[in-house]
């Protein structure tokens, strides 16, 4: 009987052998290591930049810039360039009455205070329910109708998809 219970249990078990594919190690991901640029010595030392805290080194792997110009794009474009002056006026519209250093805050506050006053029941916590939806239903736009609106106006849609 005993024999008869060995033998059943090690038939349950799986030989994997050659199947398993996993690698045991913890090594490092053979594609996730991006090798450094070539060291180059300059034309002239007093060209160079001057060493700032934050900045890059010249021999700094960008693998995204890189990709760009390998492409006969202009890596310079990915780098952070500020607001474009095409946006200022927009910059200008939305600043006009100041610009609050803790407006995020008081965003979080306005949206709890409105939420606990428009959802029902939100004060009884006998079932974890999200009312975010329910309390913002009348302000939910559906994009479908959006769409039919401003194409009744005459606004010109070339990215939307065609009407039906």
């Amino acid at each position: 009987m005993i024999l008869v219970i060995v033998l059943s249990l090690a038939a349950c078990g799986e030989n994997k052998g050659l199947r398993d594919l996993s690698d045991p190690a913890a090594g490092p991901e053979e594609f996730a290591i991006v090798p450094n640029k070539p060291l180059q010595t300059p034309d002239n030392y007093k060209s160079l930049p001057t060493p700032a805290p934050g900045q890059a080194n010249l021999v700094d792997a960008t693998p995204r810039q890189d990709a760009v110009a390998a492409l006969g794009g202009n890596p310079a474009l990915l780098a952070d360039q500020g607001v474009p002056s095409s946006d200022s006026a927009l910059i200008v519209n939305a600043s006009r009455y100041g610009v609050p250093g803790n407006i995020r805050a008081t965003t979080t506050a306005e949206d709890a205070d409105f939420r606990k006053r428009r959802g029902r029941f939100t004060n009884i916590r006998l079932f974890k329910t999200d009312r975010y939806v329910q309390v913002y239903k009348s302000q939910i736009l559906d994009s479908r109708q959006t769409l039919d609106a401003a194409r009744r106006a005459g606004v010109k849609t070339p990215s939307a998809p065609p009407a039906n």
